[in-house]
């Protein structure tokens, strides 16, 4: 079945969209950016899991083997422009941006897989820019005035992470133990992904976690 009647998306899907288009039994791939410990917290039932910081390792197996309408997700867009970025760079035209991230599909309410819930990649990067600009006022007015330096550098960041969409305090976060929670078998999820397969389950981690029940998701490290 093809994705629409015309068997086109437009660049930014609505929630509703996509979901419509599930029931339906389209012909879409749901490509998650998200942090493995973001997407175990919450993600679209079906969805694939592949790490921002690690597409560029996967990307030519995607665009050899997937020709399906790709449907790019992260928690606000942000992250899924910079994977469709990646993806056209090596010419794959078949993108899709779910408008809005997951924080508009869980506003509209619909459909989610639960896991164990952890802090929001954006959320860390907000706890992390405030603590380190707070340690460095405090330096500088009981130790040295150059301490001003490092809320005047974490500022000019979250500027620059404003402008261009690039932030490497979340690529940094992203490589955490607690944003890894679960190993995957890059080979099975390929395969899945070319055989239109649902995708392999996540395997236990040390501490236990699994993937959600339901249609099991596929997660790179």
């Amino acid at each position: 079945m093809s994705a629409t009647r015309d068997g086109t998306l437009p660049p930014l899907v609505h929630p509703a969209r996509i979901s419509q288009l599930l029931a339906e039994g389209a012909a879409i791939r749901l490509l998650d950016v998200r942090t493995p410990a973001e997407f175990e917290a919450v993600h679209i039932r079906g969805a694939y899991n592949v790490p921002l910081d690690t597409l560029a390792e996967h990307r030519e197996e995607l665009r050899r083997h997937v020709r399906e309408p790709i449907v790019l997700i992260c928690r606000s867009g942000q992250r899924a422009r910079q994977a469709e970025q990646a993806l056209r760079e090596i010419g794959m035209q078949n993108l899709h941006i779910l408008d809005g991230g997951m924080n508009a599909w869980e506003a509209a309410e619909l459909p989610v897989e639960r896991g164990r819930q952890r802090l929001s990649l954006e959320r860390q990067v907000r706890i992390a820019a405030g603590a380190l600009a707070a340690v460095g006022a405090i330096l500088a007015l009981l130790v040295n005035p150059l301490f001003a330096l490092v809320p005047a550098f974490i500022g000019s960041g979250l500027v620059m992470a404003g402008v261009t969409g690039f932030c490497p305090m979340a690529l940094l976060l992203a490589k955490l133990p607690y944003n890894r929670v679960a190993a995957c078998d890059v080979n099975a999820m390929v395969a899945a992904l070319k055989n239109g397969e649902a995708a392999p389950a996540l395997a236990a981690t040390s501490g236990g976690v699994r993937a959600p029940q339901g249609r099991p998701a596929a997660c790179c490290q």
